[in-house]
């Protein structure tokens, strides 16, 4: 049964968990999304920062840290943003860089809104 992690993260107004764990995995998703719960709708690069800095933020509520993350599915809305939000993702990855796969999308949820990840942390061990 998955457990809940405390992200600090706003409630969602959507039924869904920031971030859960089962089988030391973390499963967690994010967007652009300030501690007040509104939605970032600004350039696309702040959007990136504001995304990476919320799974980080996921990731060690989890006990874990961005070397740890396994996989990042990356959605856009527009193909063009592909090479800022590489240079964003490499301000919060390293190499070796978790697997990736980056889609676009007609739409988000949120007008506006340009990114939104899902990833897969592997918890180290003891966690």
């Amino acid at each position: 049964m998955p457990h809940l992690v405390e992200t600090g993260l706003p409630t969602p107004a959507q039924p869904f968990s920031w971030a859960t764990r089962a089988a030391g995995l973390v499963f967690t998703a994010h967007g652009p999304v300030h501690d007040d719960g509104t939605v970032d709708t600004g350039e696309i690069a702040q959007q990136a920062r504001l995304t990476f800095a919320n799974l980080k933020r996921a990731a060690e509520a989890a006990g874990a840290a961005l070397h740890d993350v396994a996989q990042v599915l990356i959605t856009l809305v527009d193909a063009t943003d592909v090479a800022i939000v590489d240079a964003v993702y490499r301000e919060f990855f390293a190499a070796p860089y978790p697997n990736r796969s980056t889609v676009v999308a007609k739409a988000l949820l949120v007008p506006g809104m340009r990114i939104e990840i899902v990833a897969y942390i592997a918890l180290p061990d003891g966690t």
